[in-house]
């Protein structure tokens, strides 16, 4: 009987070995492509954390998977001292000038936008869906490079016929798109600095740009936006430049029908499928 136990003990060590090796080849993967860092950890005390959320696709590491919720304070301090590296890279707004160095592959190749943007045109755009129109005021004088960028790509027809591939519906309240790929990871070929990040915070119809994580202000921002469905906290590293002004309720219902969990509870791809079928800009 107690040789029958010891190896019942064995096997367990076991299993519980490769399931830690498992989680931890998931969380390498899955840090490659995140968009935030800070969580708090009730159960164990340490108050510290990382979650991964919005970027990248496959199965989350053990992190999201355990559903940890956002430090709402720690988020506050984060948005009202954006670091002294996103100030240093944010240009004076509106910009008169872009960068947009190259940053292949291209999920879809349709160019880089023009490095002098039209900075005092004022722009709206209307997010055509399977389920509605979704319509955002652009932030073109305080985020112009994102906005001339979301325009030149809008008139390319980057965005036509893609899948917004990524629902959040715990701590943060999201939807992301902008990926042709669909799989998270894709972008336009090239990449740019963020902007208006002073002070920035995350309300219910935010549209901000997604990226795959380091400091604020990096210059990892792609094609890949993402959509606030309410009000979410977020540390000040997403470059807010749209406001939706018309069919939030559109992405509301959405995700009430809520998500697969392919990434962990709470997180995956959403059950009611988005389909952009093309993005239109209006320019006064």
């Amino acid at each position: 009987m107690a040789g029958k136990k010891e190896r019942q003990r064995r096997l367990a060590r076991e299993r519980y070995q490769r399931q830690q090796a498992r989680r931890a080849v998931q969380a390498q993967r899955w840090r490659k492509w995140t968009i935030v860092g800070l969580v708090t950890c009730a159960v164990i005390g340490l108050g510290v954390g990382g979650y991964f959320l919005l970027a990248g696709g496959g199965k989350s590491a053990s992190a999201a998977s355990a559903s940890p919720k956002a430090s709402s304070a720690a988020a506050a301090t984060a948005s009202a001292t954006p670091s002294a590296t996103a100030s240093a890279a944010a240009p004076v707004e509106p910009a008169t000038h872009c960068s947009y160095p190259a940053s292949p592959p291209a999920a879809r190749n349709v160019g880089v936008p023009p490095a002098t943007p039209d900075s005092k045109a004022t722009y709206r755009a209307t997010i055509v869906t399977n389920r509605g129109n979704v319509v955002i005021d652009l932030l073109n004088a305080k985020a112009t490079c994102t906005v001339s960028s979301f325009v030149y790509l809008a008139g390319k027809s980057y965005f036509s016929n893609t899948h917004c591939h990524r629902l959040t519906t715990s701590s943060i309240y999201v939807l992301q798109c902008g990926d042709p790929a669909g799989t998270g990871t894709g972008g336009p070929g090239y990449k740019f600095g963020s902007e208006n990040l002073a002070g920035a915070t995350y309300p219910q119809g935010t549209i901000a740009m997604a990226h795959p994580g380091g400091p604020a202000g990096d210059t990892e921002n792609g094609s890949q936006f993402f959509i606030v469905y309410r009000n979410t906290s977020l540390p000040a590293d997403y470059t807010p430049f749209g406001t939706v002004v018309k069919g939030l309720g559109i992405i509301q219902n959405v995700a009430k029908a809520g998500t697969d969990n392919a990434n962990g509870p709470g997180d995956g791809h959403p059950r009611q499928k988005v389909v952009i079928e093309r993005v239109t800009i209006t320019k006064t």
